[in-house]
Parts: structure tokens; C-alpha cells; sequence
């Protein structure tokens, strides 16, 4: 096949994976799941033969309809837009196989609308990843938003309704008042929302037109969760947890900072934006993101909503890259997209894993748990330390080109963001571990406010979903189908800190060497 084809095909198949779901869902569930582990893997190889053709440097391009001269549906594949297909489609793999655990564990209701949303969600995600002009993306960043809406109301509760009003409110109110302008005024300066290097920008506005249109672009992406348009995602916490996985790891949030880092590339231009100064003052309000979402997070008990503000002050770490304007920290802002999926989906999985078992939500109801649910502890351990930035894990490669770029740029003032916000990650990451693992066990009480207590805790109707003992007395993990997806993306966070250098290699024709 041309690799025009396979693009299309790589849109076509969590599309028609989505309807296969929904039809056969009804009849069987062992279909449905079956029918998702499939859709996931075909996709992810067919976005792998397409890694490949880029990494030889083709860059095909396939557009679909022009509607106005300059504006059409256009997909064109290249290194940035590689990274985060890459990641989408090989975790949903990961999480499909979490998800059926999850759901099937804790006896979730509406499963096959779950599993169709998720798939068209992917969809969505791969065509903002084959972008070629802001046109494209826009469209499939609003198919995101939409179809992700019922996975956050999921359970149907009071709650729920809340959080995906909220959900709906934010992101198609940032999207609509500030980057639906930012677009129609760009196409009214130069004639076109095509990507292309150097941006389409660069010396064809001038610079107050620049430092507004930037502004309206970051703030218009509101997934990114730059504050004070942050809100709808720790209220989307109440969602069941492999939604959350999707959220803050396989699409969602990674669909926000990844836009940003390719506006700023693709539409103004990393020379331009330094020039102008358009990114300083949206470097410090990410500075600050990333302080006061990690005070806020050490303030939360509940578990999910600790990691909701981490996720916030870690993607502001890929936006500040972005904002200093330079290679090396847009390349600091990419690594981090990929290091950050892979420890936050950890934790979330950790988290989900916990509810599953334990039926706990509070970090306080958790001492002496990490006794009882050895690995996922300790896997929860690992991801942890991936998110601080230590070795031999992912997270440290992303923050030491973060460094570098405010060392390179002289902002002495990132340099000391980076380092404190990693001091404020130990602070509410490890208290996790350490009542987990040297708590004293508190009697066991019901806890009213677990945010997945609408499911029903009945016993597993399958043997892959039964409880893992390891046949010691006292320990007893999540079902199998939770745990391999756990173990396998702490595995990852390592792996990735020895295969740094190749995504680098990957992006070099994007951001030099």
C-alpha cells in the first residue's frame, strides 16, 4: 500500500473498530473486547510501518477536500506528529486490556458505549497527530473533546453529569472564543493554516499581532490545562479510572500539549517567537502552573485528585519548553510528552488497581497497603520516581533539556522552577509509597467516598479477573488483567530512559541536533 493509503487507513480503523464495537457489544462482551484488542493492535502497526517511512525522511501528504483556496482537510506526516501517534495507539493497546479488568472487576455499567467512545477518542487523537494544517487539527480536537464528554459522565451520577458539564463547558468554550479566533485570523493574515517549518507566520505579521494571536492560540487549547482553564480536569476524576488513563496519558492532555508544541513550531516559528518576546510572559504563568498545581496537589487525600494536579503542573513543564522558545527546549517539551505518558498511566493504573482490590480512594485509608498489594506499590514506586526526573527512568531526560533550555536562554528563574517542582513531586508522590509500605493498618471501615462507588463489588465471573495471591497469606493483588498492563509500563519508564537518545535522533529534523 502507498502511504497515503495507510494514513487513511490508520483513520479508518478505530473508526470502524468503533462500530464493529457497538454492534457486537449487546451480543457478547468476550466479542466487543476481543474485537478492541484487534482494532488497537492493527492500528499500532500501521502507525509503526508509517514511523518507519518518516524516520527514512518521507513526509506524505494526503489532503481530502479543499474548501477555500488554502484550506482543506490535509494530513502530512512528520517526526512530532509521529511521537504522539506512536504513543496514542500503542497505549490503547495497554490500556484496552487495563480497561477490561477495570470494568469487568468492578462490574461498570455501559461498557460497550465505553469501549466505542474510547476507540473514536483514538481516532481523534491520530488525526490531530496527522495534522497538516490547523484546520485538520481543530476539527479533530473538537471530535476529542466531544467524544471523551460521555466517558467523564460515565456513571450517570449527579456528580458525574457536574464534572462533564464542566468537562463540555471549559474545553469547547476555550476552543471556540480563543482558538477558533486565532485560526480565522491567521488564515486572514497570510492566506493559510498549513504547517510548515519555520512557521507560517514568521515576517508575514507584526509583533503585537503575534504576541495576541499566541496568546489566544495557548489559551484556546484548553487540554493543555494551562491555569486558570484547568479546572475540568481534576473534576473529571470522577470518571472510572482507565478513563482517566486516557485523559491525563494515551490522548486527552497529550492532544493539548502536543498542539501547542506544534503551533509554536509549525504556525509562529521557535525563531520568531523568541524575537518577538510573543511566549516570555506564557512562560512565567506555566512557571507558576507548575508551583501552585504541585501545593495544590500535596493538599489532596483523595488519590486520583493528587495525581489530576500533578498531571496539571506537569504538562505546564511541556508548555514552558515550548514558551522559551528554543530547540532544545521544544525537544525537552516532546521527550516529555513521551516520558510523562508512560509514569502518569502507571500511576493512574496504580491507583485504579487500588480501587479495584481495596476500595479505597484516600491516601489515608492506605497504610499498610503496599503490604498487601506489594507490586502495584511498588510499581506505583517506580512511576513516581520516573515523574521526579531521577535515573535510571524516562523523566530524567525530559527535565534535563528543560533545564538546559532556560540554562541556554537564561532563566535562571526555570532552572529554579524545575528544581523545586521536582522537590514538590517528592512531597506528594512519596507519601503514597511510604504509608503504603510502613503505615500501621487502620481497621478496616467503609469509606464513602470512593469516586467509582456507583459500581457494584460483586465476586469475578472469570478466572483472569480473580485476585492475584501469589499464594502468600496477606498479599493480594489486582486481577491480572490490571496488573501485566501496570508492570508492563513501569518496564517502559526504564526502557525509555536508555532509548532517549533515539526519539531524539527521531526529532532531529525538527529540532536539530
Amino acid at each position: 500500500m502507498s502511504p497515503e493509503t495507510l494514513i487513511l487507513l490508520s483513520l479508518a480503523i478505530p473508526f470502524i473498530g468503533a462500530l464493529l464495537i457497538l454492534f457486537a457489544g449487546p451480543a457478547s462482551a468476550n466479542v466487543r473486547d476481543g474485537l478492541t484488542v484487534v482494532t488497537a493492535v492493527v492500528l499500532f502497526g500501521v502507525v509503526w510501518h508509517l514511523i518507519q517511512l518518516v524516520d527514512v525522511g518521507e513526509r506524505p501528504s494526503i489532503s481530502l477536500v479543499e474548501m477555500l483556496p488554502g484550506l482543506s482537510i490535509t494530513f502530512t506526516l512528520e517526526p512530532l506528529g509521529m511521537i504522539f501517534a506512536g504513543i496514542a495507539s500503542f497505549l490503547w493497546i495497554v490500556t484496552s486490556f487495563y480497561a477490561f479488568g477495570y470494568m469487568r472487576g468492578h462490574h461498570e455499567s455501559n461498557q460497550t458505549r465505553f469501549f466505542f467512545c474510547f476507540a473514536i477518542a483514538i481516532m481523534s487523537a491520530i488525526g490531530i497527530a496527522y495534522a497538516g494544517n490547523m484546520l485538520t487539527l481543530f476539527v479533530f480536537y473538537e471530535v476529542l473533546t466531544i467524544s471523551t464528554f460521555p466517558l467523564v459522565a460515565h456513571s450517570g451520577t449527579d456528580e458525574a453529569r457536574r464534572a462533564g458539564r464542566v468537562y463540555l463547558g471549559i474545553l469547547i468554550g476555550t476552543s471556540i472564543t480563543f482558538l477558533l479566533t486565532a485560526v480565522i485570523w491567521t488564515y486572514v493574515e497570510v492566506g493559510t493554516l498549513d504547517f510548515r517549518e519555520g512557521g507560517i507566520l514568521a515576517g508575514n505579521a507584526p509583533a503585537g499581532v503575534i504576541a495576541v494571536l499566541f496568546g489566544l492560540y495557548i489559551y484556546g487549547i484548553g487540554k493543555a490545562a494551562l491555569m486558570p482553564f484547568h479546572r475540568w480536569l481534576p473534576a473529571a476524576m470522577v470518571a472510572p479510572t482507565p478513563v482517566s488513563a486516557l485523559l491525563h496519558a494515551v490522548a486527552v492532555v497529550k492532544a493539548g500539549v502536543f498542539s501547542v508544541v506544534k503551533v509554536s513550531v509549525y504556525i509562529f516559528g521557535l525563531d520568531t517567537l523568541q524575537s518577538t518576546g510573543a511566549s516570555t510572559w506564557l512562560a512565567y504563568v506555566a512557571g507558576a502552573t507548575i508551583l501552585l498545581a504541585s501545593l495544590v496537589a500535596m493538599t489532596k487525600d483523595n488519590l486520583k485528585a493528587r495525581l489530576a494536579y500533578s498531571t496539571i503542573s506537569q504538562l505546564s513543564y511541556i508548555v514552558l519548553g515550548a514558551m522559551l522558545a528554543t530547540n532544545i527546549g521544544a525537544l525537552g517539551s516532546t521527550l516529555h510528552i513521551v516520558m510523562h505518558a508512560f509514569g502518569k498511566i502507571t500511576l493512574f493504573f496504580c491507583a485504579g488497581a487500588i480501587i479495584v482490590f481495596a476500595h479505597k480512594t484516600e491516601i489515608s485509608d492506605m497504610r499498610g497497603l503496599g503490604r498487601k498489594m506489594p507490586v502495584t506499590f511498588f510499581c506505583f514506586f517506580i512511576a513516581s520516581l520516573s515523574i521526579i526526573g531521577l535515573p535510571p527512568l524516562g523523566g530524567t531526560w525530559s527535565k534535563w533539556y528543560l533545564a538546559l533550555a532556560a540554562a541556554e536562554t537564561d532563566q535562571v528563574i526555570f532552572i529554579a522552577v524545575l528544581m523545586i517542582s521536582s522537590l514538590l513531586n517528592i512531597a506528594y508522590l512519596m507519601p503514597v509509597v511510604l504509608y503504603g509500605f510502613f503505615g500501621k493498618e487502620k481497621p478496616e471501615a467503609h469509606h464513602a467516598h470512593d469516586h467509582d462507588d456507583h459500581a457494584h463489588h460483586a465476586p469475578p465471573d472469570h478466572p483472569m479477573l480473580r485476585h492475584l495471591t501469589f499464594g502468600r497469606p496477606g498479599v493480594a493483588e489486582a486481577p491480572v488483567m490490571c496488573l501485566a498492563p501496570i508492570v508492563l509500563t513501569t518496564v517502559g519508564c526504564f526502557v525509555l530512559f536508555f532509548y532517549a537518545d533515539r526519539i531524539r535522533l527521531f526529532l532531529e529534523p525538527v529540532f536539530g541536533g
